[in-house]
């Protein structure tokens, strides 16, 4: 099985009143411990869609960063450019921008389990989050979402979506507002300790 992790990473984040894929954590852009997450699943290559203008930064190495640059914020528009460049795959792991504390073990896992599912999530206390290891049967019907919609209406609607229990709360975390952000760095200081 050949799989393509796609990070998405066009939007413009409102909420969080500036750059959030630039703002810093552990001295690095917000978006680079995406690109780490996905870079440790079990992938041939890794498609960032990004904005004009956003810094990518420079990956050396395997598996190899590809940046696909999209002047949308639509969360559909993301998606879509990212499957339409993974679409030799037989399945995209699909990462957020703005989630710096996926497990990286993760991945794995959904790989391990997706077999001839449509799609596999990990899920916590009973909710699932991310990533999302869609099967390559899933990407047509990405190719028709509209407007700043993800897969998880579609998701939600299928009775062949596998979950893989885990024990880490941080599928769920995303940042959202600059506070996050420093909630972050006090957790990683007093996971050190």
């Amino acid at each position: 099985m050949s799989h393509v992790a796609v990070v998405l990473a066009a939007g413009h984040a409102t909420r969080f009143g500036s750059d959030k894929l630039s703002a810093t954590l552990h001295g690095e852009p917000l978006l680079f411990h995406a690109i780490r997450a996905a870079r440790a699943a079990p992938v041939e290559r890794v498609i960032v869609v990004a904005r004009p203008g956003l810094d990518t930064g420079t990956w050396t190495g395997e598996p190899t960063v590809e940046i696909l640059r999209i002047n949308s914020d639509a969360m559909s528009d993301s998606l879509k450019a990212g499957i339409a460049a993974a679409a030799d795959a037989d399945g995209a792991f699909i990462f957020l921008g703005d989630m710096p504390c996926v497990p990286h073990a993760e991945a794995a896992r959904l790989a391990a389990v997706i077999g001839p599912a449509y799609a596999a999530m990990p899920r916590h206390d009973g909710r699932p989050g991310h990533p999302v290891l869609l099967s390559s049967a899933a990407f047509p019907d990405i190719a028709d979402l509209s407007g700043d919609q993800g897969a998880g209406r579609l998701l939600r609607t299928r009775d062949d979506v596998v979950f893989d229990d885990c024990t880490d709360p941080a599928i769920h975390f995303d940042v959202d507002r600059p506070e996050d952000l420093g909630w972050l760095a006090s957790r990683d200081r007093a996971d050190k300790n």
